[in-house]
């Protein structure tokens, strides 16, 4: 018996100091391997990365720009459905276990032993958490020890709710997508809130390898994988057996979301707003920050202004011919594999890529690029179509290169109500741009900077340095009127010289038309554009007072007070020429263009707001009979709006009488004037009714020649008339509005002197107070004269309505 009791003794014995030096080790371990851990409360103030979204003014979603696709849902605001669906795939003691869970380590101990392809893992969703966000991925002991000690002292920290929220934000869920948010928005187009039991238990079935599930490329084991998530669903109680059986007889359904600017045609404009934020707010906070942009775009303003510019652009090109095919391709088998090949523009739609299956002089037959499938797969179904005579007329011209053959590969454009005929198309070679503003707020409603932003992401509209040319002028002359000329002033159109200094020489500025014509109205310069009366206004005014002129309109930083100046010689933007443009109409505020309205952080709070107006008054805590609230404008004056409003009667004579008159026949008020420069490498039109700015460029990028015989007047006043046909179709003619002051008096439009309005070739003129036009015909060079007003000459004139126009 003592036997038994001194072994006894001596188990217990051995027991204890092993049990003692077994907890020293184990605690030696744990002290080990808790030094180095990561600080688990940083996890309290974690910000994930999110994607920055760029919408419409209409609420449409043009862009997103992230690293991680990613929106980030607080716990609350995730349904109890998705919850259940990833615990029941990840981890069914959620609700129950410390943070590891031995249970779930020898089950999937046992199924792997076992072969199951349905392997679980031992990691609970705690320690999921812990390893993304603290630990690296390195397949160690001392990692997996480190997960389980950072998985215990979560669960002490933080409730279970905000250890599922923390999961369901991070993972990676297939096709860049990052959280359920995400997930459920690209592969179904839904809210979480709108997910079903089988699209959840889908999006559940990922985490584990995403790849390994691809709804199309691994379509079976997919389905395989979802249902078994939806009998797991059903087996913790989380839904009827009943519809766990209907959610597994549905297909996966998924229909991943493509965003593209392209939807818009707004490339361009997508793209200078992710550059405009990357400038301001650095590349972390626009592709992490979460930022929601409420962007100036106009959907309708911008495919207006697209195909306005397309077409513009396509006139011209096809004018001087056809080049040839983009290239050849071999048709003797499937001719559709070759052709998916080939990379189409995604922005030129409705272009098409096409191959010539046979020609005739009258024709041929072409088939059609194949889309491709979702899985990338080129679809089976090919389709054919003519091009007809109708469309290859425009081949047949001078400079066109030879007639089309089989395997040649071309664009085409379906020619509407005529089912499957088509018309040839080619990508121009010349590029251009075009603008649409708000003159009074400096919105951009449209933008395009070239023909296609997936040919070219160079931006002609804000990025392209031209010159101006003739589309300057209204600046030099608005200059002469702020400083005492009238719109009645006579300048002379008549050869100058102009002396240069030692060792450069005469410079003679010549007319468009190489001919000069005498006296005219400083109108009349405006109106038909001439060269010798701008230099020699501009030598009576001072190149320094133009040149401030010009900076304080924006044109130009600093530009040289030279005479060749006065013509547009030097070098500005598309973008800042309209701004300009929009000062003389909005009665000559200061104004900056925007494409960006507001900007919002991930946490819904403003941090910048282009209408940087006063509300004085908007504050107030409740009616109290005070005053109405009232907003305090205080944009600078850049310009006289007397002197604005005269500059913009004189610019729709360009459109009525002078070089703009291809823009009549949209039947509205508008102003504007063309711009061609030397050699026509530049072709430009600026113009705006009373609510809407549009500039448009052409040239080519290289700088070159358009044509002997190019000028602004043939290919972008065009476009801008086709732009306005469109944008102000079905509203009303609305009259420029002339300011407070301002005197209407019938003039002579030749030469300026006062007339009744029933005499041919009378127009009404707009005077500031105390000058008016001369009743007799002054020929001399630009001086100008006051004139003294009869005291009934009222009789004659009409007064502006008041306000701004």
């Amino acid at each position: 018996m003592r036997q038994i009791t001194r072994f006894l003794g001596f188990v217990f014995a051995t027991g204890a100091i092993v049990f003692v030096i077994g907890a020293c080790a184990a605690g030696l371990l744990v002290w080990k391997f808790e030094r180095g851990l990561p600080d688990y409360t940083t996890l309290k103030d974690y910000e994930p990365p999110v994607m920055t979204r760029v919408h419409a003014s209409d609420g449409s979603l043009i862009a997103e720009y992230a690293r991680e696709r990613r929106l980030y849902l607080p716990g609350a605001a995730i349904p109890a459905l998705v919850k259940d669906a990833f615990i029941s795939a990840e981890d069914k003691n959620f609700y129950t276990h410390p943070g590891v869970d031995p249970e779930r380590i020898v089950r999937a101990l046992i199924v792997f032993l076992q072969g199951d392809k349905h392997v679980q893992g031992a990691s609970t969703i705690t320690q999921q958490v812990a390893k993304n966000f603290l630990l690296t991925n390195e397949r160690s002991f001392e990692r997996k020890i480190r997960e389980m000690l950072l998985s215990f002292r979560i669960e002490g920290a933080y409730s279970k709710d905000k250890i599922l929220e923390l999961y369901l934000n991070e993972i990676y869920l297939g096709f860049g997508n990052y959280g359920v948010a995400a997930a459920a928005l690209n592969y179904y187009g839904k809210s979480v809130h709108e997910l079903t039991i089988a699209q959840a238990a889908y999006l559940a079935a990922l985490p584990k390898a995403p790849n390994n599930y691809h709804p199309f490329l691994k379509r079976e084991r997919a389905i395989e994988r979802r249902n078994w998530v939806i009998d797991r669903m059903v087996e913790n109680g989380y839904v009827s057996r009943q519809d766990g059986e209907s959610a597994k007889a549905e297909g996966l359904g998924v229909n991943p979301r493509i965003l593209s600017p392209n939807a818009f045609a707004a490339g361009f404009f997508a793209e200078e707003v992710r550059r405009e934020l990357s400038d301001h707010y650095g590349e972390k906070k626009l592709y992490e920050g979460g930022l929601s942009v409420r962007s100036t775009l106009d959907p309708n303003m911008q495919l207006m202004a697209r195909r306005a510019l397309v077409d513009g652009l396509v006139r011209y090109d096809e004018a001087h011919g056809f080049r040839g095919p983009m290239r050849h391709i071999d048709i003797s088998q499937d001719w559709g594999i070759p052709l998916a090949d080939i990379p189409a523009l995604g922005d030129v739609a409705p272009w098409r890529l096409a191959v010539v299956l046979d020609a005739t002089d009258a024709g041929a037959r072409i088939g059609l690029q194949p889309h491709r499938e979702k899985s990338g797969e080129i679809e089976r179904e090919r389709e054919s179509g003519t091009l007809t005579a109708a469309g290859l007329h425009w081949t047949r011209g001078s400079g066109s290169r030879a007639s089309l053959g089989p395997g040649d590969v071309i664009y085409v454009e379906p020619i509407e109500g005529n089912p499957q005929q088509y018309r040839l198309r080619q990508i121009p070679e010349v590029s251009g741009a075009i603008v649409v503003m708000d003159p009074y707020t400096g919105r951009v409603f449209a933008m395009a900077g070239g023909f296609s932003f997936e040919q070219s992401e160079f931006n002609r509209a804000t990025q392209a340095m031209r010159q101006p040319g003739s589309s300057f002028k209204p600046f030099v002359y608005a200059t002469a009127l702020d400083n005492g000329y009238t719109p009645s002033s006579i300048i002379l159109d008549e050869p100058i010289e102009i002396d240069q200094g030692p060792g450069i020489g005469v410079w003679r500025p010549e007319n468009f038309e190489g001919k000069s014509s005498g006296p005219h109205t400083l109108r009349y310069g405006v109106e038909h554009s001439i060269n010798q009366m701008t230099v020699r206004l501009a030598r009576d005014v001072g190149m320094p007072l133009i040149a401030e002129y010009a900076k304080r309109f924006g044109i130009y930083d600093d530009l040289p007070p030279y005479l060749a100046m006065s013509l547009g010689s030097g070098e500005t933007t598309l973008m800042r020429l309209t701004t300009a443009y929009s000062m003389l109409a909005n009665g000559g505020k200061r104004i900056k263009e925007t494409l960006i309205d507001r900007i919002q952080d991930r946490w819904g709070h403003t941090i910048y707001r282009h209408d940087e107006r006063i509300c004085e008054g908007c504050d107030a805590p409740a009616w109290q009979n005070q005053e109405e609230p009232r907003l305090i404008d205080k944009r600078e004056q850049v310009l006289d709006p007397l002197t604005a409003y005269q500059i913009t009667s004189i610019m729709e004579g360009v459109i009525q009488r002078g070089t703009g008159q291809a823009i009549k026949e949209v039947g509205k008020h508008l102003a504007g004037k063309t711009g061609t420069t030397n050699d026509a490498k530049d072709l430009w039109f600026i113009g705006y009714s009373p609510d809407l700015a549009v500039g448009v460029f052409m040239g080519y990028d290289q700088p070159r020649s358009l044509g002997d015989s190019a000028q602004a007047a043939h290919y972008t006043a065009p476009i801008f008339r086709d732009f306005m046909k469109m944008a102000l179709a079905g509203k009303p003619d609305i009259p420029f509005r002339a300011p407070p002051g301002i005197k209407l008096i019938w003039v002579s439009a030749k030469t300026g002197i006062r007339t009744s309005a029933s005499s041919p070739g009378a127009i009404q003129e707009a005077f500031k107070p105390g000058t008016a036009p001369p009743d007799s015909y002054a020929i001399g060079d630009a001086t100008p004269r006051a004139q003294a007003v009869d005291p009934d000459a009222d009789r004659l004139v009409g007064t502006g309505t008041g306000g701004f126009y």
